[in-house]
């Protein structure tokens, strides 16, 4: 078993990646306690998507919007088409986009985030990647074969490795620079005592391919 990654894309051919979520259901009909579920639900699967061991990739061929933006946000990895569009377009319903500000905060500059949540208007998808929101723009037909190729990289490496590398980066990013080397430091000397860590430095001093056993020893 390799470090393969999870892949969140369109699964229709129309012009809209994920809007985030249904509008309808923020009725008063529908009373607070059904709201607060929607909303626990979605942060769940936010925070899941950077606690899971193994990367997540998003593929986005259209437009994001509100928790759809956040949904990009929060992926690993996300490689978009060049039609794609991305927004925080609460404010102009009256609901801003708070919990989707978390993920778009942490990913874009503040400035850049604000300009988003304050006004609604979308960014193109060069703009996303200019500002840090995506990590790559191609053309339509070329998307798949794009995401592809990053993904099939990833499933070269150890899965255990990748799996420690992942969880340090996200910890490690919310500390003080003396806290955040103290963690890595010792993250490190733990990678070195796995038995993938020793199998990938003895393969580069031998000038071989790594045989990853993925274990967590």
């Amino acid at each position: 078993m390799f470090a393969c990654p999870m892949y969140i894309y369109n699964y229709t051919n129309g012009p809209v990646f994920s809007s985030g979520h249904n509008l309808k259901e923020f009725t008063a009909a529908h009373g607070k306690s059904y709201h607060a579920d929607v909303f626990n639900a979605c942060v769940k699967l936010m925070t899941t998507i950077q606690t899971i061991p193994v990367p997540v990739i998003a593929q986005v061929n259209g437009l994001a919007t509100a928790a759809g933006c956040q949904l990009v946000a929060s992926c690993d990895i996300a490689i978009a088409s060049d039609k794609s569009k991305f927004a925080t377009p609460g404010v102009n319903v009256g609901l801003f986009c708070s919990t989707p500000a978390v993920a778009l905060a942490r990913a874009v500059p503040k400035k850049v985030a604000l300009e988003m949540l304050f006004t609604g208007e979308p960014i193109s998808a060069h703009e996303a990647l200019m500002h840090g929101l995506v990590s790559k723009v191609v053309h339509e037909e070329n998307l798949e074969e794009e995401t592809m190729k990053i993904a099939q990289k990833i499933c070269q490496t150890s899965r255990t490795v990748v799996a420690l590398g992942k969880a340090t980066f996200y910890k490690q990013i919310s500390q003080s620079l003396e806290e955040a080397y103290r963690l890595t430091s010792q993250v490190m000397l733990q990678n070195l005592m796995l038995r993938d860590g020793q199998e990938g430095i003895e393969a580069f001093t031998q000038k071989r391919k790594p045989i990853w056993t993925n274990s967590v020893e």
